[in-house]
């Protein structure tokens, strides 16, 4: 499976908080350099956002935690490509507006990858394979 990881679950995983499910901490213990995790380069803007709107305090100043979190052999950054940039027009209607999200699914979509969420809304509109 490639796994690449919703914006909570790299928060989580970094901080080494107790959130991420079974499932979640046995799929990313098997990363390695070869079949790394995944992270949208989208993700480090929201975390970023979310850390100047005070939405989420991180354990060390955010340009030493964002290159720290992603710096690992076992992760990989994903630019928006334009295939991933097109991929979110053609998400349903139903599914959420949220551009970060938007950009997230389609990046597994376009990798043919799982997506490692507790994301509700993510997850109810089964647009992408996910796990919880």
């Amino acid at each position: 499976m490639k796994p690449v990881l919703d914006t909570h679950i790299l928060l989580w995983w970094f901080e080494k908080e107790s959130k991420l499910s079974k499932a979640q901490r046995k799929v990313m213990g098997k990363a390695s350099p070869q079949s790394p995790l995944l992270v949208s380069d989208i993700t480090l803007w929201e975390i970023a956002t979310l850390v100047d709107l005070e939405r989420v305090r991180l354990s060390i100043p955010l340009r030493q935690w964002l290159d720290q979190a992603t710096a690992s052999p076992i992760v990989e950054r994903v630019n928006v490509s334009p295939a991933i940039a097109a991929e979110t027009t053609t998400l349903p209607s139903h599914f959420h507006r949220d551009p970060a999200d938007r950009i997230i699914v389609a990046t597994a979509r376009i990798l043919g990858a799982t997506l490692l969420t507790q994301d509700e809304r993510i997850i109810k509109a089964k647009v992408v394979p996910t796990l919880r």
